[in-house]
């Protein structure tokens, strides 16, 4: 794995909650976190678990998931750098409702529970950022809600091309997605069997909207991705911040 400046992910960049925190509280962070690192593939929390602390993932990308029945996956939303894992069990005094696996190499923090929660009795504007992401986070999960339960297929899938995109940005060619999903992964995330979206992919590319090369998925098409989705103004408004999709 690559080095990785963990003050900087966690303490600078503003994508990250714990930006606000004062140099005396940052070096308990620092005193307290443990690093942790994931192979592709490999587990980082699973449902059922009870929570150790609040994960917080410095690199990499990660789904977050439950298998329903036959052990397929419902994916609920992708996770990068700055993403938090495992929040809402921990501050609920909760089991894991959902599980989380690296899709790539991934590195991950993890803060104790009392740390936590002694730095947001000090710091009000951390509590203030962690009420705005899960108000952002529900307003999300209720648009997914209905993205996934009453649109039809192409629509599901063509959302979650413009939602990729939206949340990992293209390669120096401003057109390939950078992030490389299965179509098993491509077709959990859009609540569709791995058959159908291989076939609606195929589709697409027939139709010159994207282009295909394995894992990689150029987009061609932008504005036909979003009129097949049927919620263009409505997805931009949801899908314009990384911090969108970082919490679980």
């Amino acid at each position: 794995m690559l080095a990785v400046d963990i003050d900087k992910i966690l303490f600078d960049d503003p994508s990250s909650v714990f930006h606000v925190l004062t140099e005396s509280e940052r070096q308990l962070f620092r005193d307290r976190m443990e690093v942790k690192k994931y192979r592709k593939g490999e587990s980082i929390c699973r449902t059922g678990d009870v929570p150790a602390g609040l994960l917080c993932l410095i690199s990499g990308v990660a789904k977050i998931f439950r298998e329903g029945a036959g052990g397929r996956e419902h994916i609920f939303r992708m996770t990068q750098p700055n993403g938090l894992i495992g929040y809402l069990a921990l501050f609920a005094d909760q089991i894991y409702g959902a599980s989380a696996k690296a899709i790539e190499d991934s590195m991950a923090v993890i803060i104790d529970r009392e740390t936590l929660y002694s730095l947001l009795h000090t710091n009000n504007e951390l509590c203030i950022l962690f009420i705005k992401s899960l108000s952002t986070e529900l307003s999300f999960s209720y648009f997914r809600t209905m993205t996934l339960t009453q649109k039809q297929m192409p629509a599901r899938l063509a959302e979650t091309l413009i939602f990729l995109r939206d949340t990992y940005g293209f390669e120096s060619d401003d057109a390939t997605l950078t992030v490389r999903f299965t179509r098993e992964d491509l077709a959990n995330l859009s609540n569709m069997s791995t058959s159908n979206a291989i076939r609606t992919l195929s589709s697409f590319a027939e139709k010159k909207m994207i282009s295909l090369n394995g894992k990689r998925i150029k987009l061609l098409d932008i504005a036909g991705l979003e009129e097949i989705s049927g919620e263009r103004s409505k997805s931009s408004k949801l899908t314009s911040k990384k911090i969108d999709y970082n919490f679980l």
